[in-house]
């Protein structure tokens, strides 16, 4: 093991059309031509702390298909090591995205491999070296759970992004360093944002879009604001690209609020292009 951050997530295709408007119940309505992108929030973590220097380990499933080749491609392409991202006989994970022309998204996504990534995948890792385990919730919970549980024993920081929400042991909870969720999310748990650490974590971020980030510590809130950028093209995995270069500046040794920081920035210039994978900034790019 000589990542200093490994990724335990979902590797999704995303398809993507892009649409005047969304569909009503029961309405149809034309859309672009279908544009296949490397995807999952997973992948998307992991591509983007790559990117942003980290050395970094992505552990998932893809299918044995083209979805799949495409993935592996771009994760390797990117600089993160698939040496634990396996083969399903199950077909590769699908995002099906709609975008529409301010650049909002909605997505239905179809797990297909990345259910088979299980509690087992975990025990064959060593976590040597390992600085940070980094987490998201398109894989099943139980994986997560105990991958989560593991490194909090070895002494590795955990992150988990917890989208889409779900019900985690309080074990769980009080084993995370950092608990990343969005303003949705985090009215769906906690009254405040002070409140989501009574939930057990160390620390929280909540993300705020196009206005940045909240860090939030026992010592208090620090608001984190965005870069202002000149148009925004597509929001498609902004908060992966946010997830993936917090979790490379914490495995460089930064503390929360200057990770945060140029998480942020990251999660800004990801928008400006369209795409999930695609559109993320190398370190040279940020600055």
């Amino acid at each position: 093991m000589t990542q200093t951050l490994l990724v335990l997530g979902s590797a999704n295709a995303d398809l993507v059309v892009e649409v005047g408007r969304r569909p009503a119940g029961g309405e149809t309505v034309l859309g672009g031509d279908t544009v296949v992108l490397p995807g999952g929030k997973g992948a998307n973590t992991a591509v983007a702390a790559a990117r942003v220097g980290a050395s970094v380990a992505l552990v998932g499933a893809v299918g044995g298909d083209g979805y799949g080749s495409l993935l592996r491609e771009s994760l390797e392409s990117s600089g993160v090591d698939t040496a634990l991202v396996k083969t399903s006989s199950r077909p590769t994970g699908i995002a099906y995205i709609t975008v529409t022309p301010d650049g909002e998204n909605s997505i239905v996504v179809s797990p297909g491999a990345n259910a088979d990534v299980s509690p087992s995948d975990v025990d064959s890792l060593s976590f040597d070296g390992a600085a940070v385990l980094t987490c998201s919730l398109e894989v099943p919970l139980e994986t997560v759970v105990h991958a989560i549980g593991a490194a909090s024993r070895a002494g590795v920081r955990t992150v988990l992004n917890l989208s889409p929400v779900a019900e985690l042991p309080a074990e769980t909870l009080r084993q995370l360093t950092v608990l990343i969720v969005n303003e949705h999310e985090a009215a769906q748990l906690a009254s405040d944002w002070r409140s989501l650490l009574e939930l057990g974590p160390s620390s929280a971020i909540v993300t705020l879009g196009s206005r940045g980030a909240a860090v939030v510590q026992e010592s208090g809130v620090v608001e984190v604001p965005a870069i202002e950028v000149s148009e925004v093209v597509d929001t498609t995995g902004a908060g992966d690209a946010f997830a993936g270069a917090l979790s490379a500046r914490l495995a460089e040794g930064d503390d929360l609020v200057q990770a945060a920081r140029y998480a942020a920035k990251v999660a800004a210039l990801s928008v400006t292009k369209a795409g999930a994978q695609p559109s993320y900034p190398t370190a040279a790019e940020v600055g």
